[in-house]
């Protein structure tokens, strides 16, 4: 086959590569022409030339790469088939003009899926606008509690399609189970996913631009449920996401689970005095409840968790139990697991103020679940809005507010939702988007703290007004932080 892959970046390249290695002659095409699009077209050129691959169930033969820079809206001529990195719009036009040839638009997360073979590991599958990867990583701990050779792959970091061709190679051993994030572009075009068991964790407005709609965003965060075998597991507190597996055609007995921070229904897990509970996988879910863990079990020494990791955890746990772990795996699992930075992450105690990083808070939704953490916050917020309004997170946020200092490019819009909604806190608007912004937002924020508040990095905003990415903004604030512990000491 003569394939179009679209986009030159991770995930591209790598779908390049499994399909080369599987005979296919493959066309990258890219609309950058920049000194790091010919770097990475270079390096696939030389892997290219370099022989034969394996592909699953024998050898390949790498029938050649080619690749197109500064052009990435033209059909190659001959092209079977466009596999799309996730990040390319539905209306680009190269899609265009494969739908007026007649040609299939797909994903890497599709390809690794037709591809995955006979005894292949099941997937589950986990979605949502915001906690997947925390998520997905409590998933993998769990799993590997229990003895399963598992990994967490997708949208996390791990191609999967090259987990997918790489299972059993070499000798290697087979995975049991993959712990697969999906993001909504890549189930857009994945039609023929069919996980095992999947989560939607919830649903707020994200990447409308992309999508057009509301409706289309979660439509395609719903196809994660289509054809699920064991369960369906759904976040009780967010409507939408139950009203998705409503809509999902299912096999037969798959069942609708839900998680709650309340007590649980059956079908259900929650929380009970402080323990997490299962009334879903257990013989009498009327009567009977499972303790799986204490909520101290999740990610221990990093201090009370936020009702949001809580969630995450029940999540986890539900997808866990579908796959058939024992209770006593997932609370192994969950003391095992330790977050990403930048999630939440405890920086200090610097007398008697707490200073958290939630740089990874990049929308509204997530910041909302941040605030609720906390009791009385000086909260760090700005940068890049992507179009949000900051109105009703203010609002649901504004008793907790000791006080905000703002960043970044547009900081106006929050200034202007806490002048309408919370007018009395008081408000620092650093007038400066320069990396060195951050030193200063730490300081201002720590004038306005007293012992026992938490000064709250969770910015609501994308970070590449001021910063590389929200990683980058993370390590500056955490950098600030042990500045004012030195002049401590």
């Amino acid at each position: 086959m003569h394939i179009t892959v679209a986009g030159l970046g991770v995930s591209g390249s790598s779908a390049a590569r499994a399909l080369a290695g599987l005979g296919a002659r493959v066309t990258v095409v890219d609309g950058g022409d920049g000194d790091k699009q010919r770097a990475a077209a270079a390096e696939l050129e030389e892997w290219a030339a370099t022989g034969s691959a394996s592909g699953p169930g024998g050898a390949g033969h790498r029938a050649g790469i080619t690749v197109r820079l500064g052009d990435g809206d033209t059909l190659p001529e001959g092209t079977d088939l466009v596999v799309t990195s996730p990040g390319w719009k539905p209306t680009s036009p190269l899609f265009t003009a494969a739908a007026a040839a007649g040609v299939d638009v797909v994903g890497d997360v599709e390809i690794a899926w037709r591809l995955r073979g006979p005894d292949a590991a099941a997937w589950l599958g986990v979605t949502g606008t915001n906690g997947k990867t925390t998520t997905v990583r409590m998933l993998a701990s769990i799993l590997e509690a229990e003895g399963l050779h598992t990994m967490a792959v997708g949208n996390i970091g791990t191609p999967i399609i090259d987990v997918v061709l790489g299972q059993g190679k070499d000798g290697a051993r087979p995975y049991d189970v993959l712990a697969v994030e999906l993001s909504s572009y890549q189930l857009h075009w994945a039609p023929s996913l069919r996980a095992h068991s999947a989560a939607v964790l919830n649903l707020a407005p994200d990447h409308l631009d992309w999508h057009g709609s509301m409706q289309a965003y979660a439509a395609d965060k719903g196809r994660i449920y289509e054809g699920n075998t064991v369960a369906c597991v759904y976040n009780v507190a967010d409507k939408a996401t139950e009203e998705l597996v409503r809509a999902a055609d299912v096999e037969e007995g798959c069942r609708a689970i839900g998680f709650t921070l309340g007590t649980p229904g059956p079908s259900q897990l929650g929380v009970v005095e402080g323990l997490l509970v299962d009334r879903a996988f257990v013989e009498n879910r009327q009567k009977q409840a499972q303790e799986l863990a204490e909520v101290a079990d999740i990610a221990p020494g990093s201090g009370t968790p936020a009702p949001h990791n809580i969630a995450n955890a029940l999540a986890a746990a539900a997808l866990a139990r579908a796959f058939g772990v024992r209770p006593a795996a997932v609370r192994d699992g969950l003391r095992a697991f330790h977050p990403d930075a930048h999630r939440i992450q405890h920086i200090a105690e610097v007398d008697g103020v707490t200073y958290i990083d939630d740089s990874k808070a990049t929308n509204t939704h997530a910041a909302e679940a941040s605030l609720a953490a906390y009791e009385h916050i000086v909260w760090i917020a700005g940068g890049l809005a992507k179009g949000a309004t900051f109105d009703e997170l203010v609002q649901k946020s504004a008793a907790r507010l000791r006080g905000v200092v703002l960043i970044g490019a547009d900081r106006a819009l929050i200034r202007e939702a806490l002048a309408r909604h919370a007018p009395e806190v008081p408000v620092v608007d650093l007038d400066r988007t320069d990396t060195g912004a951050m030193s200063q937002a730490v300081r201002e924020a720590t004038r306005l703290a007293e012992p026992g508040d938490t000064v709250l990095l969770a910015p609501a905003c994308a970070s590449m007004d001021m910063f590389v990415n929200y990683n980058k903004r993370g390590d500056a604030f955490a950098e600030a932080v042990r500045e004012l512990t030195a002049q401590d000491h």
